[in-house]
């Protein structure tokens, strides 16, 4: 949920990078935090384990002005694993957007599958429906050879034209527009939040 602070003309935006594990999310927060420069974001922090990269979520606070507002993004992660499911719920409170990256290769289809579908139990909890929520997919993985062509990611994961950016993290392709295409959904939807509340 966007937090306001009008006497210091600042807004908190939190977006969540979700998928299954190894999918290419920390990649994804470690390429970004690369790309910003130091004004612009804050630390980045990682909490390994043995399983995964990520146990319970990587946090970046990037900054940027939009209408006139101090706006932070705080950018997380989840942790993919099924055994984690209590911990995807947590990070994904007062969430704003969410990032959904697929791993690309064929062989990970259902998991994908799977982690997408828990996705949407964990925001049904919250009362959020994916069909009317900031939400973009990032088709991971592109630089790799067994993958799935990009027609048949669609016909999958993009039946309601959500938006979908083809992606390799550890390259950087595709990071940038699709950190962008989530901030501007989520602006947007904040924008006619407001406006609504105003009639």
């Amino acid at each position: 949920m966007a937090m306001f602070n009008l006497a210091k003309r600042e807004i908190d935006l939190k977006i969540v990078y979700c998928g299954p594990g190894m999918c290419g999310k920390t990649t994804n927060l470690q390429c970004i935090h690369k790309m910003l420069s130091p004004q612009q974001r804050g630390e980045l922090v990682s909490l390994p384990t043995k399983d995964e990269r990520t146990l319970f979520f990587d946090f970046l606070l990037m900054e940027r002005y939009i209408s006139g507002l101090k706006t932070r993004f705080h950018i997380y992660t989840v942790p993919g694993q099924v055994q984690y499911a209590l911990t995807r719920r947590a990070v994904l409170v007062g969430v704003d957007g969410v990032v959904f990256v697929v791993d690309s290769q064929t062989s990970k289809l259902q998991d994908n599958i799977d982690s997408l579908e828990d996705l949407r139990e964990h925001l049904r909890f919250y009362k959020k429906d994916l069909s009317a929520f900031p939400f973009v997919l990032q088709y991971n993985k592109r630089d790799l050879p067994d993958i799935m062509p990009v027609d048949e990611l669609n016909a999958t994961f993009s039946s309601q034209n959500i938006p979908a950016f083809e992606s390799s993290a550890v390259t950087g392709m595709g990071v940038a527009a699709t950190l962008n295409a989530i901030c501007t959904i989520v602006q947007k939807h904040v924008d006619s939040g407001t406006a609504n509340k105003k009639h």
